[in-house]
C-alpha cells in the first residue's frame, strides 16, 4: 500500500496542481527521491546537502519528523506524509 503526499499549494506546479501523491517508500527520503523522479524539481524545493529545509516542516502523520529520525524516518503503509512550508509575516503592532 502506497504512502499518501499532501502537497502545499507552493509545489503543486511541480505536481500538475495534484494535491495528494500516492507513492511508495520506506522511509521519508525514499519518498522525496521518488518524487523527484516523477516530478523534476521537487526535491530541491526541500532538501538541501542532504538536510531538510529550515523553512519547510515534513510530518509523518502528525509527528515532525525533525523530533525523530529526520529524513530517515521510517515510513508504514497507508502513512501520511505532509510538507508544510512555514509562515511568517503579519504586521508590528504600531501603538499610536
Amino acid at each position: 500500500m502506497p504512502i499518501t503526499v499532501n502537497v502545499p499549494t507552493i509545489l503543486r506546479p511541480l505536481t500538475h496542481n495534484q494535491k495528494k501523491i500516492e507513492i511508495e517508500g520506506a522511509n521519508v527520503l525514499e519518498i522525496i527521491e521518488r518524487m523527484e523522479q516523477q516530478y523534476p524539481g521537487f526535491k530541491a524545493k526541500l532538501i538541501t546537502n542532504g538536510k531538510e529545509h529550515h523553512f519547510i516542516n515534513i510530518y509523518v502523520n502528525d509527528d515532525d519528523i525533525r523530533f525523530g529520525n529526520g529524513l530517515s524516518t521510517k515510513l508504514n503503509d497507508g502513512d501520511t506524509l505532509t510538507i508544510l512550508p512555514a509562515v511568517a509575516g503579519g504586521q508590528e503592532k504600531v501603538d499610536c
